[in-house]
């Protein structure tokens, strides 16, 4: 008979015992916790929930009309044409009333664009005729014999061309004008993203189903690893900017690679360079009003799409309900830019008010409520033209707003995605893990900037 022996932690049978035979053991809160923890299964949800909702922000572009495009070199450029008309901006020396003449003086920035014998308006109101040029001294004439009735002090001056006098028998101007136009350009940027598992990491079953039944997590992570890479591309196109620094173009004294770094124009930092920045919230008509007034010298489109954070939504509601409307119905808004139907833009979450002409269709926009983006930027929202401009080389009608992705001969560079390793179906390496890679070759053109406009919070 096998021998009882016991210790005071537990009673354990000695001797020759049968295979898989137990122990005995005293109660034990410890042990039995431990127990149950082991045999017990626990009871798990297995949906993975999305506690801040969907956090992707891409769709903006696509969503105000922006095209794609292919570019074939390091950079792409584009033609703007410059203002039909353009007044003459100088220096105006004091001019006391019943002086009949005065001498403008352009300064070295600004060209003569006048000729002997055109009218300009002096101070607003006060017609004068150019009756000489010198150098950079035009000598202006007021047209009234009593002289200039208003007085002015020396400031710096911009007089509109309005026109020009002969007398009979003379002879045609032997100056003309040519058209202005722009060169612009704007450099590719190049980014990039990678996310790694190993096999083991591979081949491990959790706790939460990433749908389909799948309880691999590196799933999600790479999933969102490229979402990530998606959003940040989107963003830089938004708020890139060219690079200036030489520290960062050459990226130090003595790159290794002896390659740049390319920066490129965003969609911000176009409007800021050469289009309506309006420093502070629109929070009454009177705002509103102000904007539409530089719309009118800008040659503003009918229609904009205006995507805004959510202090500046409220702000626009507040106001439009103020003055007796409603956000979808206020004033004769215009719905060309959605098939004349104002039900598609409802579905496609714009609502529309009309002012003095103008249509906006105003939209949330996420960026600009992330916490972890812009929600605490000094960006309060853009209002993007719906409409297409006219190229001034071509002639051709083109979207305000174009991405641009390297390609060429079937390889393209828009988004781009390769496995490096030896598991999942990659093949190319030893190491026991995959790599996923990213990259995209990318810009945006804004074109006709003028006629955007940027909010900012102060």
């Amino acid at each position: 008979m096998a021998e009882n022996r016991q210790s005071e932690g537990d009673i354990t049978f000695g001797g020759d015992l049968p295979a898989g035979s137990f122990n005995l053991q005293k109660l034990n809160a410890a042990k039995y916790i431990s127990l149950y923890d082991l045999v017990n299964k626990p009871d798990n949800r297995d949906a993975l929930i999305k506690t801040y909702g969907n956090q992707g922000i891409t769709g903006f572009l696509q969503l105000v009309g922006a095209t794609k495009a292919i570019g074939m070199a390091d950079e792409v450029q584009y033609w703007e044409e410059t203002r039909l008309h353009k007044k003459q901006a100088g220096s105006m020396p004091v001019i006391t009333a019943a002086d009949t003449t005065v001498v403008l003086a352009a300064t070295a920035s600004t060209a003569v664009h006048v000729r002997v014998n055109d009218v300009v308006l002096v101070n607003g109101s006060e017609r004068a005729l150019v009756t000489g040029i010198t150098g950079a001294n035009i000598t202006l004439t007021s047209l009234l014999a009593s002289g200039f009735t208003a007085a002015v002090a020396d400031t710096t001056a911009e007089v509109p061309v309005v026109g020009n006098l002969w007398g009979q028998g003379t002879d045609q101007p032997t100056e003309f004008i040519e058209s202005g136009i722009v060169k612009r350009t704007n450099p590719f940027m190049i980014m990039k993203d990678v996310y790694s598992v190993t096999g083991s990491q591979a081949t491990n079953v959790g706790w939460i189903n990433l749908g389909g039944g799948d309880y691999r997590w590196y799933l999600k992570s790479e999933g969102d690893t490229r979402q990530r890479f998606m959003d940040k591309r989107e963003m830089m196109m938004l708020l890139g900017e060219k690079v200036t620094n030489t520290a960062i173009y050459n990226s130090g004294a003595a790159p290794a690679d002896g390659n740049p770094t390319y920066g490129s124009e965003g969609y911000f930092s176009a409007i800021e360079d050469r289009g309506i920045v309006n420093g502070g919230y629109l929070n009454s008509l009177s705002d509103v009003d102000d904007l539409v007034k530089v719309l009118d010298k800008e040659g503003g489109s009918s229609e904009y799409a205006m995507y805004v954070n959510r202090i500046q939504d409220l702000k626009l509601d507040d106001l439009i309900g103020n003055a007796g409307g409603t956000a979808a119905t206020t004033g004769a808004a215009k719905f060309g830019s959605f098939g004349n139907s104002a039900e598609t833009a409802v579905n496609l979450g714009f609502r529309s008010f009309n002012r003095a002409g103008y249509t906006f269709h105003k939209h949330d926009w996420k960026l600009l409520n992330d916490p972890t983006l812009l929600a605490d930027s000094d960006f309060a929202g853009v209002a993007v033209p719906m409409a297409q401009v006219a190229d001034a080389k071509t002639g051709d009608k083109a979207p305000a707003l174009e991405m641009n992705y390297k390609a060429s001969n079937g390889y393209s560079r828009e988004m781009e995605h390769w496995m490096v390793g030896s598991i999942l179906g990659a093949s190319n390496a030893t190491k026991d893990n995959v790599e996923f890679h990213y990259r995209s070759e990318c810009n945006l053109v804004t074109r006709a900037a003028n006629r955007h406009v940027l909010i900012k919070k102060s």
